[in-house]
């Protein structure tokens, strides 16, 4: 909240949100969605129609440009995700190129793709899918945690020094 206002800051710059190293728009908007967006997310709510660019391996949902991928929070925290998987190899090597000219701009998630798993999908593949579920965050929100470290069961050690 804007305090001096008495409203929710509507830009990245009111809210102090720093967005020069976001290279691309599916980078800006994921940005947002994490400051503005999640944080609001209280009560049990399923986020989708995603942008396929945040989604890269999901199929192609019912409007145009979006995913079959959804998201789920509870709290203001991602639980978990899923989505159907692409099972059409010509579909996931076209993702793949477009992706490709983005790695020289400093985008780490433009990976050069799988040739490989584009040819094993061109042998066919049946429809998948998967979800995905933080089983962690979901006991910090069953326990009212507010750090993971509350609840993670094995923490990984340290060694003495």
């Amino acid at each position: 909240m804007d305090a001096r206002r008495g409203r929710a800051a509507r830009t990245p710059e009111r809210a102090r949100v720093e967005t020069q190293h976001d290279r691309t728009w599916a980078q800006l908007l994921d940005h947002a969605l994490s400051h503005f967006v999640e944080p609001a997310l209280v009560q049990p709510t399923i986020l989708y129609d995603y942008p396929v660019e945040l989604s890269p391996f999901a199929r192609l949902g019912k409007r145009r440009g979006s995913s079959s991928g959804s998201e789920y929070y509870v709290g203001g925290m991602e639980l978990g995700n899923a989505f159907t998987e692409i099972n059409d190899s010509e579909e996931q090597a076209a993702r793949s190129r477009s992706r490709r000219p983005r790695a020289p701009a400093g985008n780490v998630e433009a990976e050069p793709g799988d040739p490989d798993y584009v040819e094993a999908l061109s042998y066919g593949m049946p429809p998948t899918g998967g979800l995905g579920l933080g089983v962690d965050r979901l006991a910090m929100v069953l326990a009212g945690k507010d750090s993971i470290r509350d609840v993670i069961l094995f923490p990984a050690l340290r060694e003495r020094q």
